[in-house]
């Protein structure tokens, strides 16, 4: 099976060594080295169904970089979009919703599915409208986030609420519901004057057992600071 490593600091590398025959899939222009004994190929994974699904999930290109060790062993190395850590998830016992822009890179067994969300969730989330990236199979899959990771233990009884903007991936057992408050109940309306005069934005909140990634930047406040002309 290929091997993930992350390399560096700040603003790291994704590392993957492929044994001869071995094949990776990762986003559109992810690749920035690669040795030659390997090669790669844009593809629509999985169809042009499947294809078209995911860029409607999570606004994935709509064809991937596939990377395979035709003529031997190779190493190559993968960057994500944005600036940010980059972390290597195992996927089997455990599989992973995905957010927005958070697909990296994934071994040859690890499938991404789409699925519908609730209504509510489809409206306010930033993770795919109607639609949300799953994983399946066995192997590894590596997201990234805006800003440094952090792995959050979510158990029974204690339930967390994160900012949305926040959120890379999840465990799939987890139960999550969408809001505009972290406060108590003062109808929808109250809650969003709440929110926007707080200066927070949608929240989830978890509940259930499993782990959660977040990132600690909000790439939509970020850009949006860069757009804003100097006062």
């Amino acid at each position: 099976m290929p091997r993930f490593t992350v390399t560096g600091d700040i603003d790291p590398f994704l590392h993957v060594s492929l044994a001869r025959g071995e094949k990776i899939y990762c986003e559109s222009d992810a690749m920035v080295m690669m040795e030659a004994a390997l090669d790669l190929k844009g593809k629509m994974t999985g169809g042009i169904g499947a294809a078209i699904m995911r860029r409607f999930a999570n606004g994935e290109s709509f064809f991937q970089q596939h990377i395979e060790a035709v003529r031997g062993d190779g190493d190559c190395l993968l960057s994500p979009r944005l600036p940010g850590a980059v972390q290597i998830l195992d996927v089997g016992r455990e599989q992973y919703m995905l957010s927005d822009g958070a697909f990296v890179a994934a071994s040859e067994q690890v499938e991404l599915k789409v699925r519908t969300q609730s209504l509510g969730n489809a409206l306010f989330a930033q993770s795919g409208g109607f639609f949300i990236t799953e994983t399946a199979g066995s192997g590894q899959v590596a997201v990234s986030g805006f800003g440094s990771l952090s792995q959050l233990d979510v158990t029974p009884g204690r339930d967390v609420v994160i900012d949305n903007a926040h959120v890379v991936a999840w465990d799939s057992r987890l139960r999550y519901e969408i809001s505009v408050t972290t406060g108590a109940s003062s109808g929808f309306l109250g809650n969003l004057v709440n929110s926007q005069t707080s200066g927070e934005g949608m929240v989830l909140r978890f509940s259930g057992s499993g782990k959660i990634v977040i990132c600690s930047r909000n790439s939509t406040a970020f850009k949006t600071w860069v757009q804003t002309p100097a006062q």
